[in-house]
């Protein structure tokens, strides 16, 4: 006949006393009390495990901090995970590793390892500013929160102040940096499914606004304004390198004089300060090589070409040629990265071969064999390209000259 265990009772558990040795009570179903020495008394569940049917003991607390009822509950909930063939020793491990991790992988830390990769995608300054932007608008409400617990409401709510000031552009970037580093974590085992992956629906889209530039007919008024402002010369020199090569900002500012092959009249710009992070190069025309020569003074003995103004170690900030454009009046006409679609319209209208145009502005190709065989195959178009748009510019000036001549 089968032996059974009596339960146990409160008073039971409380008449306990200590002895020599620890003891235990049994209260059956595997929950056993166990006395020690010092008068302690823990809540034991003795069970065998699955498949190799060792016996082992899972800690349920100490009593009277857990009570007969809850140790039964306990016991309880590892028998039913037994019947399922868990451990829950190990269940209980793998739930408090799971509980760690929830608290540990906070959106602000999986976004810093999703930083990581996105910065091989682009340039320092561009992932500078994505980075910013998150500080700025979402890590003070949601950096700290376990990233599993995200859900579309909450982080709406944080963008809606953004959107209620008319920002629809920034929140277009915001909810499309969310929902990469979303995509991120559940691509590296982070979080099941992406919560926010439709958050951009809560927000009206921006309308689509064109990169303020000038017409070619108006390049003599700019040139004007760039040798009458009262600017720094440092800047002028930027305003009018970036014109002539028809590089992005960042590219300009970032102009190194390690870049520059005097031997082949080429700027050599490395792949990790291209937008697309492919090396460019630039055919200089004798305008260009004029312009370094006049600025070698100044920054000759410096790593860039175009020092920032309080650390002549770093170079210029990418805004610089913007602002100072709008000091010379042209804001809402011209911002520095339109001086690009100035030089593509210009050259598109006086015919010059379209991917030749676009080798120049450094546009990718979805084919990377067509892509490396047109770099080599423009150059020499390029280089006489680049010569005729150097000269244009210089016409106009002479013209912006002329007619205030004209006007006295």
């Amino acid at each position: 006949m089968a032996r059974t265990t009596r339960p146990l009772s409160d008073t039971e558990i409380k008449k306990a006393r200590p002895k020599d040795k620890e003891y235990n009570l049994a209260d059956g179903g595997g929950l056993q009390l166990r006395v020690r020495p010092s008068g302690a008394k823990l809540w034991l569940f003795n069970y065998s495990r699955p498949y190799t049917k060792k016996r082992a003991n899972l800690s349920l607390g100490s009593y009277p901090d857990v009570t007969l009822a809850d140790a039964r509950k306990e016991a309880a909930q590892a028998r039913e995970l037994l019947a399922k063939d868990i451990d829950p020793q190990e269940h209980r491990a793998e739930s408090i590793m799971s509980e760690k991790a929830e608290l540990e992988n906070t959106f602000e830390f999986v976004a810093a390892k999703w930083m990581e990769v996105k910065r091989t995608h682009v340039t320092q300054d561009y992932g500078d500013d994505i980075w910013r932007s998150l500080e700025n608008h979402l890590f003070k409400e949601l950096g700290k929160r376990p990233i599993r617990k995200l859900k579309a409401p909450m982080v709406i709510e944080v963008l809606n102040p953004i959107a209620a000031k008319g920002n629809l552009e920034t929140i277009k970037r915001l909810c499309q940096r969310v929902n990469e580093i979303m995509t991120y974590a559940t691509n590296v085992g982070f979080i099941d499914a992406n919560p926010l992956a439709g958050i951009k629906e809560a927000f009206s889209s921006p309308k689509k606004k064109h990169m303020a530039t000038l017409k070619p007919e108006e390049l003599p008024e700019l040139m004007k304004a760039i040798h009458s402002a009262s600017i720094k010369k440092v800047t002028r020199y930027l305003i009018e390198w970036q014109l002539h090569t028809m590089v992005r900002p960042s590219e300009a500012a970032g102009a190194r004089w390690e870049e520059i092959d005097w031997k082949e009249k080429l700027w050599r710009i490395p792949g990790e300060r291209m937008k697309k992070k492919k090396p460019h190069s630039v055919p200089l025309s004798s305008q260009m090589l004029t312009l370094l020569e006049d600025i070698k003074p100044i920054s000759g003995s410096l790593e860039y070409i175009f020092p920032a103004d309080r650390d002549r170690r770093k170079h210029t900030n990418a805004q610089t040629a913007n602002s100072a454009l709008k000091r010379m009046g042209f804001e809402k006409r011209l911002v520095s990265h339109g001086l690009r679609a100035l030089a593509s319209t210009t050259l598109n209208e006086n015919d010059f071969n379209y991917d030749v145009v676009e080798a120049a502005l450094a546009h990718s190709d979805s084919n990377e064999v067509r892509a490396a065989y047109n770099r080599a195959t423009y150059l020499q178009q390029r280089r006489e390209m680049m010569q005729w748009w150097s000269d244009y510019i210089d016409e106009a000036s002479i013209a912006a000259v002329l007619k205030n001549q004209s006007c006295r």
